[in-house]
């Protein structure tokens, strides 16, 4: 199994959800995310400067079995794209464990209904 996180630009979080829910992927969580970068400027607005080194972006978890990782990235990737600056960045790291709470299923089928081999 594997841990997704991306941080993605909050415009582009709408058609993230629409691909991952195109290739199956259902259930993640998601959250607002502030940080910082290299890339900063300065935008001027009704005469008055403001510094833009502040970035809002949108932070996803996704845990997928080992088969749904490519096509849960490319997913991301394809609907996040804009080709510019600031796009943000996926993250994929190793799950040891998962248990449904309410049966205390373990595994890999935790993550699934059965009948619903995604």
């Amino acid at each position: 199994m594997k841990k997704i996180e991306a941080i993605i630009r909050k415009s582009k979080f709408e058609d993230v959800k629409a691909a991952l829910h195109a290739v199956d992927i259902d259930f993640f969580t998601y959250w607002d995310a502030t940080g910082v970068g290299k890339s900063t400027e300065k935008i001027i607005f009704r005469g008055k400067s403001y510094d833009t080194s502040k970035i809002n972006r949108t932070m996803l978890s996704i845990i997928v079995r080992d088969q749904n990782l490519e096509k849960t990235i490319n997913a991301i990737i394809t609907s996040a794209k804009t080709g510019e600056m600031g796009d943000g960045k996926i993250f994929v790291s190793d799950i040891e464990d998962v248990y449904r709470i309410r049966n205390a299923e373990k595994g890999p089928e935790a993550l699934y209904i059965k009948g619903e081999e995604v």
